[in-house]
């Protein structure tokens, strides 16, 4: 738990105005939460913390590389970071209420008597947004060093057999399905 305290950052004794602040996080990091479907990960947080009177403007660009499974292939698969996300910090009366009622996931409010931001889910949070919904090598690369091979050839003669196995019912429809709406 003392190593969270990394991720705590004492904004009240800060001057108004830009203030800079980087992490390295490594898979360490993450043994406070779920298990991850990702490993070896290296990711840099760079966050620039804006302080006004009565809000901060928070900008965390992550960086870095992890692993994750192949998609297609189900093997390992580097994965370079690369993202920004903005944040607005509220200090208001009521940051419970505000929170429950407030739509927009960029907006966040703390207490008025808060004295820290405890940004570690942040980070966790940016981290995991940073890796993409499908995970797998672009097409050109595809029988690149990191693809199964093995998978690669039976998904191809997976795909010709569907491609061969056309109904017959359906069959002469075909011509038509490229006309143009006239």
């Amino acid at each position: 738990m003392n190593s969270r305290r990394n991720y705590d950052i004492a904004f009240v004794g800060l001057k108004p105005g830009t203030h800079e602040f980087e992490y390295t996080i490594d898979d360490k990091f993450f043994v406070e939460y779920q298990e991850q479907d990702f490993r070896h990960c290296t990711a840099h947080v760079k966050l620039s913390l804006e302080k006004q009177n009565g809000f901060m403007l928070l900008k965390f660009e992550v960086g870095g590389k992890l692993e994750v499974t192949c998609d297609r292939c189900g093997n390992n698969l580097p994965l370079e970071l690369w993202d920004e996300f903005n944040l607005v910090v509220k200090m208001v009366d009521e940051p419970d209420v505000m929170n429950e009622q407030e739509e927009d996931p960029d907006v966040y409010y703390i207490s008025k008597g808060e004295s820290h931001l405890h940004i570690a889910d942040w980070i966790y949070e940016f981290i995991n947004l940073s890796i993409p919904m499908q995970r797998m090598c672009a097409d050109d690369e595809m029988g690149g060093p990191h693809c199964n091979k093995e998978v690669l050839e039976m998904l191809r003669k997976l795909e010709e057999q569907k491609q061969s196995s056309i109904n017959p019912l359906w069959k002469g429809l075909e011509k038509f399905k490229d006309l143009e709406d006239n």
